[in-house]
């Protein structure tokens, strides 16, 4: 059995209001489970995002995500408004978070704050970019590598290309993180060379 994913009609516009989260499919996964697609992130969700992302136990989160500083640490509020639209992938009957996904524009090659130099991070805020908008995924334990994520941030991605037709898409990370790029590759994205960091390890790939 494949997993299935039924879209429920909607006429949502972008940016939705912070703390706003709406239904936008079901997911049903090839053992049976149910999940909820949802477009945005209401406090339930947001809560959740914060405790998975201070789990010092959840190493491979660690490793690869800058997700203890942003969300653990940070402001939601001041990440929500860089003009980010967050996904969620909620399981039904434990309304446990499974997996969190969000796009917003980016200028391609920027990298996420845990690459980030003081002065650079300094500047986070005050990007202007219209035509390049970064991908993030995360999965969440025990839901990782079941099989989920390339269902949900491929149905994610068609989503957000209602809203915005003409952005271009792209992802960064560890170029070690074989699962993260491997899935990007799968979604059709390509290694960008010329923005690889052999210092930092860390490659762009892009979807245009």
């Amino acid at each position: 059995m494949a997993n299935t994913i039924t879209p429920t009609p909607h006429q949502l516009s972008l940016p939705l209001p912070l703390y706003t989260a709406e239904k936008i499919a079901t997911f049903t996964d090839s053992r049976g489970e149910s999940f909820d697609i949802m477009l945005g992130a209401d406090e339930s969700i947001v809560q959740q995002l914060r405790k998975k992302s201070l789990d010092t136990t959840d190493t491979d989160l660690q490793d690869n995500t800058s997700d203890f500083k942003r969300f653990g640490g940070g402001s939601y509020e001041e990440w929500y408004s860089k003009g980010r639209t967050p996904f969620a992938l909620v399981h039904q009957a434990s309304v446990a978070l499974a997996a969190f996904a969000w796009f917003g524009p980016k200028p391609l090659g920027r990298k996420s704050l845990k690459y980030l130099s003081e002065a650079e991070l300094k500047e986070e805020l005050n990007q202007k970019e219209k035509t390049w908008h970064t991908l993030v995924y995360r999965s969440y334990l025990p839901y990782r590598g079941k099989g989920l994520m390339g269902d949900f941030i491929r149905f994610a991605i068609a989503e957000y290309r209602k809203h915005y037709p003409e952005a271009k898409l792209w992802v960064g990370g560890n170029a070690d993180n074989a699962a993260s790029m491997g899935l990007a590759e799968r979604l059709g994205f390509k290694r960008r060379d010329d923005l690889f960091d052999a210092e930092k390890n860390w490659m762009a790939m892009v979807q245009e």
